[in-house]
Parts: structure tokens; sequence; C-alpha cells
């Protein structure tokens, strides 16, 4: 009898061996509700920061990772924002650079030589083929490109044109000089610009007309001092493609005929405009003859009487604009 409760006594001891222990953590968690035990403590007070025994397992220190010695962080990080520069130099596009107006002196060109107009892209804006000056107080033609097809110099203090300023300009195309000093242009200044089609010499102080090419499509020299001599005896006569004509407020006393069949628009209001003749638009020989190109004819503000001359207008598509008592 002695021995089978000693037998007994050793099967208990061995199942109490056998069962797992129970952690600081397990306790407090089954006396939480009755002893509201905190659960970051331990029943004698000291702090719990885990919940394993450490048998079996790694210890991993949570933290920032050592870099490899052979990799500069710093060194990565330039590199990646040198990627993204790249990137951005190669994604935006390239804007022209401006000199604001008043930098420098009067009608000074910034930069070195200007020859191949490299100096004048430093004082102007160029944009492929146009050259943009305006309003920089220049008082000449900056040297431009051979490339040029597009000069605009309005607004400035220009007082003379050369035949220098445009000389081997040979695809340029279209000059807007509107609103400077112009009082002189030598008469072959524009004559040896084969694609010149558009020529803009508005609100300036032209007494003469220079020759023009043939390749004209428009030209604009209102609000100057032509008067009754500024314009050469037939001066647009041989232009075939020319479709603007305008001459307002110049002081002329006639119509510059003759006038090519492609014109569309003329306007020559605010002259001095007294009469007209039968054959100024139409061809008196001809009753058939039609001139349905030219739609557009100001006369208003001439003192002519439109009423007096009807055979004048009888081919256009529309009577002209002007006083007809």
């Amino acid at each position: 009898m002695i021995t089978l409760r000693l037998m007994w006594g050793l099967l208990v001891l061995c199942v109490v061996a056998a069962s797992p222990r129970r952690y600081a953590r397990q306790a407090e968690l089954d006396n939480y509700d009755n002893n509201n035990v905190d659960l970051d403590k331990n029943v004698d007070g000291t702090d719990v920061y885990d919940y394993y025994d450490g048998f079996d397992e790694p210890q991993i220190e949570i933290g920032t990772l050592s870099p490899d010695e052979d990799i500069d962080p710093s060194h990565h990080a330039s590199l990646e924002e040198e990627e993204e520069e790249e990137r951005e130099d190669k994604e935006l596009p390239i804007k022209p650079q401006l000199i604001p107006s008043g930098f420098g002196e009067s009608g000074t060109l910034m930069g070195p030589s200007a020859q191949g107009g490299m100096a004048t892209c430093m004082l102007c804006t160029c944009l492929v083929g146009s050259v943009y000056c305006d309003d920089l107080k220049l008082d000449r033609v900056p040297p431009l490109s051979k490339d040029t097809t597009h000069f605009y110099a309005r607004y400035n203090k220009i007082a003379k044109i050369s035949k220098s300023d445009f000389i081997n300009l040979n695809k340029l195309k279209r000059i807007d000089l509107t609103s400077n000093g112009i009082s002189r242009i030598d008469d072959d200044a524009f004559f040896g610009l084969p694609a010149l089609e558009e020529l803009i010499l508005r609100e300036n102080s032209i007494r003469q007309l220079p020759a023009l090419a043939p390749s004209m499509t428009l030209i604009d020299a209102s609000h100057n001092q032509l008067g009754s001599t500024g314009i050469q005896r037939e001066a647009f006569k041989d232009m075939s493609g020319l479709l603007y004509l305008y001459l307002t407020d110049n002081n002329i006393d006639h119509i510059p005929v003759p006038l090519p069949d492609s014109l569309r628009s003329l306007h020559l209001q605010n002259n001095n405009i007294q009469m007209m003749h039968e054959d100024t638009f139409c061809n008196p020989h001809d009753l058939n003859y039609i001139r349905n190109a030219l739609e557009d004819v100001r006369l208003d503000g001439n003192p002519i009487n439109l009423s007096r001359t009807p055979q004048a207008y009888i081919c256009l598509p529309r009577i002209p604009v002007g006083a007809l008592i």
C-alpha cells in the first residue's frame, strides 16, 4: 500500500513538472478582472518588456540598421537628385532669354560680337525663326541671323533703315517696325529680300515709300507723311500676290493705280483724294470685266463724292465706303 502511494506521488510530480510554466504576463491576465493589475507591470512592480523566455529565439533589436560600409547614403541621394534634375531638364522646354528694357545703354547690344545674330538674342527674344525686339529703346536695327523669318521691332526709336540692315536675309518674310521714329529708308533696303511678304511701317514719319519686291502680300504704311509724291509711279503693278494695301492718314491726293487683280482690301481713308477715274478699278472697254477679289475699299474721310463716278466701281462686288453726297 505504501509502495502504491509512493508511485502515485511520483506520477503527480512528473505531471506537474511537465506542465507549461505560468508567466508573469499570463498571471496578470488571469487576475486582471479581479485584481486590476497593470498590464505593463509584474506583480513585483517591475516592467514587462516581452512575452518570451528567450530560449531558441533570436534577439532582434528594433532600430536603424547600420548601412553597408561600401555604400555612402549621401552619395546615393545625390545620384537620385542628379537623375531627377536630368529628367526635369529634358521635360521642360527651353525658354528664350530676355534682357529687360532699359538694361544697358539705349540701342546697345549685349554680349560678344553680333555676328550671326547671337548678341541680338541676348537683348531680344528669339524663338525659332522669329526675333522680338519690341519696346527696347533701340535706335537702329540689330544684327539678325540669316535664319530669321519674322522680325518685330515695334515701339522703339529707330530713325533710319539702311540697306545693310537686312542684307542677305533670304528667309525673312515679315518685318514689323510699327511706331518708331523712321523718317528715312534707303530705296533698296527691302528690295533685295526674295522671301519678304509682309511689311508694316505704321505710325512713323516716312515721306518716301521704298521700292518693294513683287513677292509682297501685305503693305501697311498707314499714319505716315507720304503726301502726293511719296509713292513711286506704278509701285504696286507687278505685285501679283498683293492682298492688303493700307495707306490710311498719309495726305495722299490720288489712288495709286494700277492695282493688281489679287488685291482684296484697300484702305485710303483720311487722305486728300478728290477724284476717281473710270479705269481706277474697272476696265471701261470690257463691260463684262468683274473684279471679284476687291471687296473692301475705304475712301471715307476724303473730299470725294463717289456718286459722281459710278462707272469707276461698277465692276466691284461692293460699293466703296465714302461720301455719296
